[in-house]
């Protein structure tokens, strides 16, 4: 039996069965978390592209985050993926280093209104995609990023077209073929580091887009390959290099509906590459042992092997981004920023970096850290010498918001009103909050899609 076709059987079945409780409410919690990352990201000057051509397509029945009126639902898949990522705010599962929400949300959210869909259904298909796409990332480590793709953008358009076949009750080879014909729409490329374009926020909503657009040709008609994920060409073997990955990935399926991974995703409190968040920590660390910028004589940052292409290289560059957006990827602007500004937030990036951050960030070295766990845990270390002969080493052992250090319902429910909060007007947030947390009892998912974009405050 083929990877696909197993893969379809085996959500079949679960879907059947719904999920358990702690799953359930994982799911919601992060299904709430990246709503409000996209209703932020709709609030902002990142979000203009994503309103301005939304302007533009013909009337649907899907729902937009944050921008009013209703579209077809491969295109609101297309801009509620676009937005969820646009702030490097979403969330993210380190070990397997996918952006699980921000394909899958938009692609469930789409299927499901197409649909008619019940909550349940929504919050299955979702987390049962969040699963599937976890150990997609986890069969190769690190081996999509080494070729320059995102997997969860390469990964993400077959995982969408399944999660868009479950809701839409195809057939068994129906999905079976959406999934292949969702092979030939991934893509996902990290060029745009070469400037930090902000094209990397399109990558999770290109994947919605085909997978939703990969289940209505599988409807149609059109087959796809059905070695998708082992074929000489299949999805390891074009994207990772190597089809012999499609082995790991096929024994992670045998823990699919026993072993759940997406209650262990981490949730971000800095929109930036999660890659600087515990360095970011660490030169808070520094500030509060009365360490101010002008102390600093050198700082280097100690740099996990698999972080540092993304976060350090070129690091001329990265001294000196070509832009605020470009900095969300830039170790040393991430770290004298929170030095310099006592903060790294939202408006850290919405301008270009000012110039005493630029000048600390000048004196910012990085290395090589030794024994690093990454991607299982995002670590970092760092030197730092202050002008008075002190040196400080500060080390920080996981990323907060991992499983591993929780920031519990409260702080995830915190982040979302002050993201919502940027689209929506008060009553609004609380409208869209509730009807959320109702999704288990919802014989139908209306209530959330009104609340999406109504009432919505002017946007940036």
């Amino acid at each position: 039996m083929t990877l696909t076709r197993d893969l379809a059987r085996r959500v079949r079945a679960l879907s059947r069965n719904g999920l358990p409780p702690e799953v359930a409410a994982a799911a919601r919690l992060h299904l709430l978390d990246a709503i409000g990352v996209g209703l932020a990201s709709a609030g902002s000057e990142a979000g203009a592209p994503y309103r301005r051509y939304a302007a533009g397509l013909g009337p649907g029945s899907a729902g937009l985050i944050g921008i009013p009126g209703r579209v077809a639902p491969a295109a609101a898949a297309l801009v509620n993926g676009g937005l969820m990522h646009g702030l490097e705010f979403d969330d993210t599962h380190t070990g397997s280093i996918v952006h699980g929400s921000a394909v899958l949300v938009p692609a469930a959210l789409a299927a499901a209104q197409a649909a008619g869909a019940s909550g349940p259904a929504l919050s299955t298909a979702y987390a049962l995609g969040w699963e599937v796409l976890i150990r997609i990332g986890l069969a190769a480590p690190g081996a999509f990023q080494a070729r320059g793709f995102q997997v969860t953008s390469v990964g993400g358009a077959l995982v969408a077209a399944l999660v868009a076949a479950e809701l839409a009750g195809l057939t068994e080879d129906e999905a079976v073929a959406a999934m292949g014909i969702g092979l030939s729409g991934a893509s996902g490329v990290f060029e745009f580091l070469t400037n930090g374009a902000s094209v990397k926020s399109l990558h999770p909503g290109l994947a919605a887009q085909a997978g939703l657009n990969a289940a209505d040709l599988a409807r149609a008609g059109l087959t796809g390959p059905e070695t998708a994920f082992e074929g000489r060409c299949g999805l390891f073997s074009a994207f990772a290099g190597d089809a012999r990955l499609a082995g790991a990935f096929a024994a992670a399926l045998d823990g699919l509906g026993t072993e759940w991974h997406l209650p262990q995703a981490a949730f971000k409190f800095h929109p930036c590459c999660h890659y600087l968040h515990p360095f970011i920590e660490a030169a808070g660390i520094l500030a509060d042992r009365g360490v101010k910028p002008d102390d600093v004589a050198a700082l280097t940052c100690r740099v996990p092997a698999g972080a540092a292409p993304i976060i350090c290289e070129p690091w001329d560059a990265k001294q000196a981004p070509a832009s605020g957006h470009a900095a969300r990827w830039s170790l040393p602007v991430a770290v004298a920023a929170r030095l310099v500004e006592g903060r790294v937030d939202l408006a850290t990036f919405e301008a270009p970096a000012g110039a005493a951050v630029l000048m600390l960030a000048g004196r910012i070295a990085w290395e090589s850290l030794a024994d690093a766990r990454f991607p299982q845990v995002f670590e970092a270390e760092i030197v730092a010498e202050t002008r008075d002969g002190a040196r400080h080493e500060i080390r920080v052992d996981d990323v907060y918001g991992n499983a591993g250090r929780p920031a519990g319902d409260d702080a995830v429910r915190e982040k979302f009103r002050r993201n919502a909060a940027r689209s929506l007007a008060p009553d609004g947030i609380a409208s869209l909050e509730a009807a959320i947390d109702a999704l288990a009892d919802a014989p139908r998912i209306d209530a959330l899609t009104l609340s999406l974009s109504h009432p919505v405050r002017s946007a940036a």
